[in-house]
């Protein structure tokens, strides 16, 4: 059977968070939308759950962080390539979100990048040929 993850993020406005994540290419599900919280799907498995603080509040068993001073979760996003990658990247910039100007490299096995969205949330997008990938760490069994 089939599952999808939901991770939950706090958002300071809602609508703010739905245009940012909408103007990066991605999905709202209706059925999971209302006024304090956008759902916005990711992958096939996987989606955003944005809560406005107070909502948010209201799941969380402890106090809620500010992810502009501590980053509490990184939400990885594959994407099919590395211009895919710098393409969301460029996307968040329009759309209000920051380039943390990390960066990951490993030739044309791996590439990666890390954004803010307009909260502070952390976003980890990244590219990776899975057969180089999976060969390189065989090697270094040895």
């Amino acid at each position: 059977m089939s599952q999808t993850v939901y991770i939950n993020l706090p958002v300071a406005d809602a609508a703010r968070a739905r245009a940012f994540y909408e103007g990066l290419g991605f999905s709202v599900v209706a059925q999971f939308t209302g006024e304090h919280t956008t759902c916005i799907r990711i992958t096939d498995g996987a989606c955003l759950m944005l809560l406005d603080r107070e909502t948010f509040a209201g799941f969380a068993p402890g106090p809620v962080a500010d992810p502009r001073e501590s980053t509490g979760v990184l939400v990885a996003i594959p994407r099919d390539s590395r211009a895919a990658v710098d393409a969301i990247v460029e996307a968040a910039l329009a759309h209000g979100g920051a380039d943390t100007g990390k960066k990951v490299e490993h030739g044309d096995v791996m590439y990666g990048r890390t954004i803010r969205d307009p909260d502070g949330n952390v976003l980890e997008t990244g590219w990776m040929d899975a057969e180089k990938m999976q060969a390189m760490m065989a090697a270094q069994k040895g």
